[in-house]
C-alpha cells in the first residue's frame, strides 16, 4: 500500500516537489518578507517619526504621548484602509490579468512609497505614503496566495501556505535587524531601506509564469463569453455567500486583534518602569529585541497551523488560535512590570495572534473556484480591514479613557470572542481539492 503524505517522512514530501514549485514559493515568500518588513517599519519608528513631524508642524512646541497616540492610531487606521482597498482591488485584477503581473505591480507600489515616506515633512505626508504603501501590501498577498495555491500539489498546499506565511515573521526580524543596524541614522533611513523589494519584482517578472489553472480558467471563460464579467457580486450569492461572510469575519478578527494590540508593543515597552531614564537609542534597541522574540514565537505558530489543520481540520485550529489570543493579549499587556516579563510573554502571544494568519492562505483559496480565487481570497482577507482600521485608532482612544495601554489592549482583545462565535458557521474544507 503506498505511503500517504501524512505518513511520509518530512524529507519525502519535499523531494516530490518540483524545482519550479519551490521557485514560485520562494518568490512569493520573498515578496511577503518585504511586505512584512515595510509594514513593520512604521511600528518601530512611530514614536520618533511622529515626535519630529509633530514638533515641526507645531513650530517646535512640546509633543505629548497623547498626541503621538492619537496621530499614530490615525495613520495606522489609514494604512489598514489602504491595505483593504489594495487587497480587494488587486485581487480582482489578479483574476482578470494574471497572478504574476499583479504580483510585480504590487511589489513595486509598496517598495516605492515606503521609500518616499522618508521625505515626509508633516504627519499627513506620512499618512499618504502609508496609504499608498498599503495598497501594494494588500494586493501582493492576494496574488501571492493564489499563485502558490494553484501551482503547488493539492496534498502539499497546507505546508506551502505555512511556509509562505512564515515570511511575515522573517520580515519582522529583518525590520528589527535594520533598526539595530541603522539606529544611529534616524527613522528616515529605515524607510529608505523599503525600496529594496523593487528588485524582487524583477525576479518575479523573469522567473514566474501564470499558473496553468488560471490560464485554463481564462480560456474557458472566453469560450463562454464571461471574460469581462464583473465578479465581486458573485461572492454574495449562493453558494458563496456563507464562506465569504465567515472568511471575512475571521480575517477581520485576526487583523483587528493584531493591529489593535501588537503594534503598540514598542510604546508599552517605553512605558515600563525599568525603561525610564534610558536614552531613545537604548529603548530602540530593547524594542528590536522584543519584536524579534514576538516573531520567534510567531514562527512555530505559522508553521504548525498547516499540519494541525490537516490533522484536525481548519475550524478547530482557528478556534485554538482565537482562544489563545483572547487569553494572552491581556496577560501580556496588563500584567508585566518589567522588561524581562514582557520578553517571556511575547513569544507565546506571537504564537497565537500571528499564527492564526497561516490559516488564511490555506483556507481562503479553498473556498472559491479558480476564476474567483484571488477575488474571493483578496476580499475576505482584506475587506474586514476597513472595520479593523478602527483597531489602532480605538486603542489610542481607549488609552485616554482607561488610563493605560494594558487596559486598552485587553479591551480590544475581546474581538476574539467574535471569531469563536462565527466558526460554527464556517465551511470545513479539510481533505477537499481546490474548486475548479
Amino acid at each position: 500500500m503506498p505511503q500517504t503524505d501524512v505518513e511520509a517522512s518530512p524529507a519525502s514530501w519535499r523531494k516530490s516537489v518540483t524545482p519550479y514549485q519551490w521557485l514560485v514559493l520562494f518568490v512569493a515568500w520573498l515578496g511577503w518578507v518585504f511586505d512584512s518588513m515595510d509594514a513593520t517599519i512604521y511600528a518601530i519608528v512611530l514614536h520618533p517619526a511622529l515626535e519630529e513631524l509633530l514638533r515641526h508642524a507645531g513650530g517646535g512646541g512640546p509633543v505629548t504621548d497623547a498626541m503621538i497616540g492619537w496621530y499614530g492610531g490615525l495613520i495606522l487606521s489609514i494604512f489598514l484602509i489602504g491595505w483593504a482597498v489594495g487587497g480587494v482591488l488587486f485581487g480582482v485584477l489578479a483574476d482578470y490579468f494574471g497572478r504574476t503581473k499583479t504580483l510585480v505591480a504590487t511589489i513595486l507600489i509598496y517598495a516605492i512609497f515606503t521609500g518616499l515616506a522618508a521625505l515626509s515633512q508633516d504627519w499627513w505626508h506620512l499618512a499618504i505614503c502609508r496609504f499608498l504603501t498599503a495598497l501594494g501590501i494588500g494586493g501582493e498577498w492576494a496574488a501571492g496566495a493564489a499563485i502558490v495555491a494553484e501551482v503547488w500539489p493539492e496534498d502539499k498546499r497546507t505546508k506551502a501556505a505555512g511556509l509562505l506565511q512564515s515570511a511575515w515573521a522573517a520580515g519582522f526580524f529583518l525590520a528589527a535587524a535594520m533598526n539595530l543596524l541603522l539606529k544611529g541614522y534616524g527613522w528616515r533611513a529605515l524607510f529608505l531601506v523599503g525600496i529594496v523589494p523593487a528588485f524582487v519584482a524583477m525576479l518575479v517578472r523573469l522567473w514566474v509564469k501564470e499558473p496553468e489553472r488560471w490560464v485554463q480558467a481564462q480560456e474557458h471563460e472566453k469560450a463562454l463569453g464571461l471574460a469581462h464579467k464583473v465578479r465581486l457580486p458573485e461572492l454574495f450569492r449562493a453558494p458563496l455567500r456563507r464562506p465569504t461572510l465567515a472568511g471575512s469575519t475571521l480575517a477581520f478578527v485576526a487583523v483587528f486583534g493584531l493591529w489593535g494590540t501588537g503594534n503598540w508593543t514598542p510604546t508599552l515597552i517605553g512605558a515600563l518602569p525599568d525603561m525610564q531614564g534610558l536614552s531613545r537609542t537604548d529603548i530602540a534597541g530593547k524594542v528590536s529585541y522584543a519584536i524579534m522574540l514576538f516573531n520567534l514565537g510567531a514562527l512555530p505558530g505559522y508553521l504548525s497551523f498547516g499540519p494541525l489543520a490537516d490533522r484536525f481540520g481548519r475550524r478547530p485550529v482557528f478556534a485554538l488560535m482565537c482562544a489563545g489570543s483572547l487569553i494572552m493579549v491581556p496577560v501580556t499587556f496588563f500584567t508585566p512590570h518589567a522588561y524581562a516579563h514582557v520578553l517571556l510573554l511575547l513569544p507565546i502571544l506571537g504564537f497565537f495572534s500571528s499564527g492564526i494568519f497561516s490559516g488564511f492562505p490555506i483556507y481562503l483559496p479553498e473556498l472559491y473556484p479558480t476564476r474567483l480565487r484571488a477575488t474571493g481570497a483578496g476580499f475576505c482577507f482584506n475587506a474586514g480591514r476597513v472595520l479593523a482600521s478602527a483597531g489602532p485608532f480605538l486603542t489610542g482612544a481607549l488609552v485616554t479613557a482607561l488610563g493605560s495601554f494594558g487596559r486598552a489592549a485587553s479591551a480590544v482583545a475581546l474581538v476574539y470572542l467574535l471569531g469563536l462565535a462565527v466558526l460554527p458557521f464556517a465551511p470545513e474544507t479539510k481533505g477537499r481539492p481546490l474548486p475548479e
